[in-house]
């Protein structure tokens, strides 16, 4: 058996809190013996849906929290006067090493500031970056920043692209993974200030595979592993992404529908049409990773249902057998 990790997962944090949480910490329990669940939030509500479950015993374990971040709230001032909550426990919980990591569906910005101010960031590493994993033509890519550093510099990029290197190949298995700077056209000289500062330090960092610049309309044709730009730029691609899959998924399924005709075509395709909108499935991603804290921060949807809760604590697993953090420092300093 491996080395057990213990998991926080924050109950109270996101739209379908605690039911969905406790339910993605359960299921995410069968088949992985060495894993230890830490749930924190309000003890009454979350003994309640565990109630409802066939919860291994003595694999879970409950920290009453007296209060809860909502979803609205102000982050900076959140994380400062809620002191018994159950994101700012967790995060406690993470930098004293009485857990490995902390998955949240909650407050985005609570959980970024909480990261930084609490967990606080790696030696070396100037900004943490959010690193969700997006779904492409040829399976999937990492976009680095993309809710952490709305103003970065060209330093800030330079060591999101070799965190998420790390990552990729490490936890997701990509060899010697692609390296993308987003941009408004392909050539080198091409951009805003930023990206024409950033571009030359890629091209000479060792140990990067850096490919140039990629427009935003070839993301989705995978043709990068690792996706870098600043915080701004990657969140509205996030946003995007999101909006334009789920239109295209709901187009797709209503044109099916229309008449007897589709209704059979529909009965024919079934099997191959499902496996093919299942790569827009965020659930099988997990969440993003807060790279370069000393401690793993996972930040899921805030309409996370218990699948991608239960992904995202296989990541955290992933993460510390993989000794992300350590090769992360040894890489970077």
């Amino acid at each position: 058996m491996s080395e057990a990790i213990r998991v926080v997962v924050d109950a109270m944090g996101g739209d379908n809190a605690p039911g969905e949480l406790v339910k993605g910490a359960v299921d995410s329990l069968q088949g992985h013996d060495n894993i230890h669940i830490i749930l924190t939030g309000k003890k009454a509500a979350i003994e309640q849906e565990l109630a409802k479950m066939n919860a291994p015993k003595g694999r879970i374990e409950i920290v009453d929290c007296s209060e809860v971040i909502e979803t609205a709230e102000p982050a900076v001032n959140a994380i400062r006067t809620k002191k018994d909550s159950s994101l700012v426990v967790g995060l406690q919980m993470v930098k004293k090493g009485e857990a490995d990591a902390i998955v949240s569906a909650g407050n985005s910005g609570a959980v970024l500031v909480g990261g930084q101010a609490i967990v606080g960031r790696i030696k070396g590493i100037e900004r943490p970056a959010l690193a969700p994993v997006i779904p492409t033509e040829k399976g999937f890519s990492l976009l680095i920043d993309c809710g952490a550093n709305v103003d970065a510099r060209a330093s800030h990029l330079v060591q999101f692209a070799q965190m998420g290197s790390i990552y990729m190949e490490q936890v997701l298995g990509v060899k010697n993974p692609r390296v993308g700077i987003v941009n408004i056209g392909a050539e080198e000289e091409k951009g805003n200030a930023l990206v024409k500062e950033t571009f030359p330090l890629l091209k000479s960092c060792p140990g990067i595979n850096f490919i140039g610049s990629v427009e935003a309309r070839d993301i989705p044709a995978g043709v990068c592993d690792v996706i870098v730009c600043e915080a701004f730029v990657g969140n509205v691609i996030l946003k995007l992404y999101e909006g334009v899959g789920g239109t295209l998924i709901h187009m797709v399924k209503g044109s099916l529908m229309k008449n007897l005709k589709t209704k059979i075509g529909a009965a024919l395709i079934q099997s191959s049409l499902k496996e093919t909108l299942k790569a827009f499935d965020g659930s099988q991603y997990g969440g993003a990773p807060l790279l370069g804290l000393k401690g793993l921060v996972v930040k899921t949807h805030g309409s996370s249902k218990a699948r991608e809760v239960s992904t995202s604590i296989h990541q955290c697993e992933q993460f510390k057998q993989q000794n992300i953090n350590e090769i992360i420092t040894n890489n970077l300093m």
